[in-house]
């Protein structure tokens, strides 16, 4: 196991609130407290970053639910493009 993760505020939390179906309803709950939790973690940086360099398409990751981190990747990965140039 990555060692990050063995010091993730989440490690011991219910996974079904960071990987919620839909995002209407009891997910907006579930997303909402999975954020909650991400603010007080101290490897949310470490987190996020795992989950852009692997494109992980669903759940909370590093305090950024699916849409917003697929908007954070896309910005991500233009200046990974531009650095290499």
């Amino acid at each position: 196991m990555t060692e990050w993760r063995q010091l993730s505020a989440c490690r011991d939390s219910e996974p079904s609130l960071f990987f919620p179906v839909g995002t209407t309803g009891l997910a907006l709950d579930h997303i909402s407290a999975a954020k909650a939790i991400c603010t007080q973690c101290s490897v949310q940086d470490d987190c996020l970053q795992y989950a852009l360099e692997s494109n992980q398409e669903a759940g909370v990751w590093g305090g950024y639910a699916e849409d917003e981190r697929r908007r954070l990747r896309k910005r991500w990965l233009a200046e990974r493009r531009r650095r290499a140039v």
